[in-house]
């Protein structure tokens, strides 16, 4: 295929789908044949130690059925396994590039990484066309009225429905317009092996978006045993779901689950305007604790080995799996932040290593959310009873049972005693505040 061949590119980053896609409608109105792309990021694959990693066995795996799918249209994908600057010179040598089009993303690295894509496609006079498509609204489109930014959730959430009442969802119907792609030979993509990793072997569970789950959502949402969450949050992540037909979904069925929706958006706005949130505490009085970090115990919470089964279900669950339910994630956080006083830093990087959904603002988020350092935080002094949780959500630990084979009363030694640990952590934090 020659360098005359005159083509819009779509970069596809974390939008992997065809239907409902911004930029790949946009392309596909241009004018131009469309070339879609997507680069395995060495900046991003070179650091992951573990080379089963589920996350890059999901994105390949969900390349390939787009690529089956521009089978059909005579067409296929165009994957590079590079840095994304090298990627793009390449392409360029290649084809006669007219514009580029993605959906824009909003993490520190993604934007330095737009902002180095831009300038050399500037430098070469080709446009680079960025929309927005993994949020209903984006950046600075949710402001207090004297232009600041929200950084309390119900005030913001307020602001956001309001917003989406007086606007109407946008839709982007590229699915109908796939006969505009480039004509090119079936391509298979560059196998896993040849990019350094291998199959996990893991299946990451469809999302339920069932209206008898979405409708008694805040019924079962609390219930780890139940199968009562929708599994969207790694759809999300990746885009093989809608956001604006999630949204829509839970404006006709549960106001509660589109707050869950609204959290995610939250947390993307507050890692945009406060980026030093990936590395200190949102609130900096908080930077006086005296965290206690020790290492065998955050081994043993690592392992799921702390004697508490709550605790130990989840820690199995997500070292598994790559996934843990919400509520086992909040007790989680809770028990290593308040009952070690260990640093969350160390939580949330464990938790980004092995997530399926990892997504570094709703991760910092959440965990500073835990260890009550963060924008809209549970109070320091409210602090989960691991034995009080585990009666109220798997009283009859079937939760518990699933992930701890062996599960028999006692079957660890508590790696602290409640009463002791929660003094302990009230101590620490009111010393912090008072010095």
């Amino acid at each position: 295929m020659g360098k005359a061949e005159k083509v819009a590119v779509v970069w596809l980053r974390r939008d992997l789908r065809l239907f409902d896609n911004a930029a790949l409608y946009h392309a596909l109105n241009s004018g131009s044949q469309v070339l879609i792309m997507f680069i395995f990021d060495k900046n991003i694959l070179d650091k992951l130690q573990d080379k089963k990693d589920k996350r890059v066995d999901f994105i390949y795996r969900q390349l390939e059925k787009i690529n089956s799918e521009l089978h059909q249209y005579n067409s296929s994908l165009l994957v590079y396994h590079n840095t994304p600057k090298k990627a793009f010179e390449e392409l360029l040598s290649n084809f006669d590039v007219q514009e580029v089009f993605t959906n824009r993303d909003y993490e520190p690295y993604a934007l330095e990484r737009d902002r180095e894509i831009n300038d050399l496609l500037e430098s070469k006079n080709i446009p680079f066309q960025t929309f927005k498509d993994q949020v209903i609204f984006e950046r600075s489109e949710v402001m207090k009225p004297d232009g600041s930014p929200y950084t309390v959730f119900t005030p913001y959430s307020n602001k956001w429905k309001e917003r989406l009442h007086q606007e109407s969802i946008p839709e982007y119907p590229s699915e109908s317009r796939l006969d505009h792609l480039l004509k090119r030979a079936k391509v298979a993509l560059p196998s896993l092996e040849n990019m350094g990793f291998e199959p996990s072997g893991f299946e990451v569970p469809d999302s339920d978006l069932s209206e008898g789950l979405i409708r008694n959502y805040e019924k079962t949402r609390n219930l780890p045993a139940v199968h009562g969450t929708s599994y969207a949050s790694v759809h999300l992540r990746f885009g093989t779901v809608s956001i604006r037909r999630l949204v829509k979904q839970a404006l006709q069925q549960n106001e509660i689950w589109l707050n869950e929706l609204i959290w995610r958006e939250f947390f993307m706005q507050i890692l945009y305007h406060f980026p030093e949130v990936v590395e200190h505490n949102f609130r900096r009085k908080y930077d006086r604790i005296q965290w206690r970090n020790n290492e065998r115990e955050f081994e043993l919470w690592c392992r799921g080995e702390t004697g508490y089964p709550m605790v130990d279900a989840g820690m199995r669950q997500l070292n598994e799996t790559g996934w843990m339910h919400n509520r086992v994630r909040m007790i989680t956080a809770g028990f290593l932040t308040k009952h070690l006083l260990i640093d969350w830093r160390w939580g949330e990087a464990y938790f980004a290593e092995k997530l399926v959904d990892y997504e570094l603002s709703s991760n910092n988020g959440n965990w500073q959310w835990a260890a009550g350092t963060g924008c809209d935080s549970a109070p320091y002094f409210r602090i989960f009873n691991p034995e009080t949780q585990l009666k109220k959500f798997d009283p009859k630990l079937e939760y518990v049972k699933t992930w701890i084979k062996d599960f028999r009363a006692g079957y660890l030694e508590p790696i602290v005693e409640h009463k002791f640990a929660r003094a302990r952590a009230l101590e620490a934090y009111k010393k912090a505040l008072n010095n």
